[in-house]
């Protein structure tokens, strides 16, 4: 049961596509701990995690990398970690809103409803966004295991469940593109 839905048993469960991008100036693929966390996650919630990559704190590279895949029809969803902060180099938020065609405002509204709640108001710290970008959605978290922990768990695994209840955001995918 999640906070104010529920998951249908009767409805079929849809697996997608999910790409996670790890974005660092620190990390390399041994020290990468959220992104194994958010690849562990999504494994076990029944995706495929369909590409994996990590970038430096970039903005022209992070953009890069996600329009590869923006138009790989393979990835349904991007999750990307790291550089959502407040220091000169952090400039992912910057990076993926380019990209939006809409941005998901209530994401960050209930980002830190839930943030709060783990780190108090150290949450204003964080610039984590969502939106979409021709028909995929693009989630950013922050780098922490923790932050990936709240954001995957609380937020974005009840929404790419397609039994999630009363909506899941996977029954709209098929429309996004819709003019």
């Amino acid at each position: 049961m999640t906070p104010g839905g529920r998951i249908d048993p009767a409805r079929a469960f849809t697996p997608l596509g999910i790409a996670v991008l790890t974005i660092s100036d620190s990390r390399d693929a041994a020290s990468d701990t959220s992104g194994d966390l958010l690849a562990e996650r999504i494994g076990a919630a029944g995706h495929r995690v369909g590409a994996r990559a990590l970038v430096r704190d970039d903005k022209r590279g992070i953009q890069e990398q996600l329009r590869r895949w923006i138009d790989d029809p393979g990835i349904d969803v991007i999750i990307t970690t790291g550089g959502t902060g407040l220091t000169g180099r952090d400039v992912t938020p910057e990076a993926v809103r380019e990209l939006f065609d809409k941005e998901l405002e209530g994401f960050n509204v209930l980002w830190h409803l839930i943030s709060y709640e783990t780190v108090g108001v150290s949450t204003l710290q964080s610039r984590a966004c969502a939106g979409l970008a021709r028909g995929t959605v693009i989630y950013a978290l922050p780098g922490s295991n923790g932050a990936c922990r709240d954001g995957w768990d609380r937020l974005i695994r009840p929404q790419l469940d397609s039994r999630h209840r009363p909506c899941s955001i996977v029954e709209v995918m098929p429309r996004f593109q819709e003019r």
